[in-house]
């Protein structure tokens, strides 16, 4: 199976969990930490973020090298790509504000990376891993959640090959962008049963926004 071929497994979606609706994702969550994550929003260029090296550049993509690093993460089955990740961007706001063992608050890191698996037909439901970077502080000792949905997972070192886009992403952008990278990684040797999207902005960050597909190497 083709990389491109991945693309079409399935009626999923892709997810830039940070592009959610305030009457969906933000749903009962404590006001502070919403009011903050408000305000993290329009500065989103100085949230913390995973450490990583270029190691090429080519038209239309790079290649990084991430660190091996922690990230508390949330699986979500859905058919629904705005379903899944309210589900998960909310579950994991709740942990980074307090609802984990210590109790603590947690700074909104970018960006919310999204691993997705495609279903095996059409009319299926995808398995949509949401996850949010551990700041540097907590990575050795993360807190553990309270929720048995959320988790703390390591990504082990890795490369990455990505591809960028501005605006609001939509469904039909998601598919274009990640179709577009794939055929450009047909002499690369990567990882077509998965794939990640990774959102960079809150919804309220009207300009320069940046949006990322990315396949990981084998």
């Amino acid at each position: 199976m083709t990389s491109a071929s991945l693309i079409y497994r399935c009626s999923f979606y892709f997810i830039d969990s940070l592009q959610i609706r305030t009457s969906t994702a933000f749903r009962n969550l404590p006001n502070m930490s919403f009011f903050k994550a408000i305000g993290q929003g329009f500065t989103g260029a100085f949230l913390e973020k995973p450490k990583y090296e270029v190691t090429e550049q080519e038209d239309g993509f790079e290649e990084r090298k991430y660190e091996g690093t922690k990230w508390v993460s949330t699986t979500v089955e859905d058919m629904s790509h705005e379903s899944a990740r309210s589900q998960g961007f909310n579950r994991l706001f709740k942990y980074i504000t307090g609802n984990n063992e210590k109790e603590i608050k947690i700074d909104m890191t970018a960006p919310v990376a999204t691993r997705i698996v495609p279903g095996a037909g059409p009319n299926c439901e995808s398995k949509f891993t949401v996850s949010f970077y551990i700041p540097q502080k907590h990575q050795n000792d993360p807190p553990k959640p309270k929720s048995s949905d959320v988790f703390i997972e390591e990504f082990p070192e890795m490369t990455v090959y990505s591809s960028g886009f501005g605006g609001f992403a939509k469904e039909e952008q998601w598919i274009s962008e990640a179709r577009l990278l794939s055929e450009k990684l047909n002499n690369k040797e990567i990882h077509t049963e998965f794939y990640f999207t990774a959102g960079y902005d809150s919804p309220f960050k009207l300009f320069n926004r940046l949006n990322e597909v990315w396949f990981v190497k084998k």
